[in-house]
């Protein structure tokens, strides 16, 4: 089986386990996403989902966060860990957004990419849930472990990861393809331990096929 084909073989495994491929951060437009996504750094989606509401009902708009003060924003979001720098940066998005874009997230990876904080797989997830482009390869750490462990690639380095899938994901999968390995890193395919009596993939897994 070539890598293409077991790609797509696991496309259409994760289809099936996990219909609805959703974003696990809760928001409501796309500069809540990227401000949640910036939270989530060394921070479980479950976690950020805790903390946002009182940070979104409090900071509704661009410039709300563009004037906002760093340590009020520290306290509401203390609990998400390396909140001093995630204070700033969020700051800092803001006020770059207003400055350099014309007060709209951005929509490219380059743009993105040069908001404060803000890498490639932010920047991918931006790309792919809020603008629906193709080929955006989101590269969680589920996401690593499971391509990883069924053979699609052997490279632990991000980027690497992302070029890599990008050149074996259907376009217009490779967006939901991510959600779904997030889910099933999860629930299954989990950091310590892979439940492969219960894994979609397990019959072309990797481990089988040696």
């Amino acid at each position: 089986m070539t890598k293409k084909e077991l790609a797509l073989k696991s496309v259409e495994a994760l289809k099936q386990s996990y219909p609805e491929a959703i974003c696990s951060l809760d928001y409501e437009n796309p500069l809540e996403l990227l401000i949640a996504t910036r939270l989530s750094a060394q921070c479980t989606d479950a976690r950020v989902n805790l903390v946002t509401p009182a940070l979104f009902s409090k900071y509704r708009t661009l410039d709300d966060y563009c004037n906002a003060d760093v340590k009020d924003i520290e306290t509401i979001i203390h609990s998400c860990g390396f909140y001093h720098g995630k204070s700033r940066d969020i700051i800092g998005i803001a006020q770059k957004i207003k400055s350099d874009f014309g007060g709209k997230v951005p929509d490219s990876i380059e743009k993105l990419t040069s908001l404060p904080g803000v890498g490639r797989k932010t920047a991918n997830l931006i790309m792919g849930d809020v603008f629906g482009a193709p080929s955006s390869v989101v590269t969680d750490t589920h996401l690593i472990r499971i391509a990883n462990r069924i053979g699609l690639v052997n490279t632990k380095d991000p980027r690497k990861v992302e070029d890599e899938l990008r050149k074996l994901l259907p376009p217009d999968e490779s967006n939901d393809f991510c959600h779904r390995c997030v889910l099933h890193g999860r629930a299954v395919c989990t950091a310590r331990k892979a439940d492969c009596e219960k894994c979609s993939l397990d019959s072309f897994c990797k481990k089988n096929l040696k």
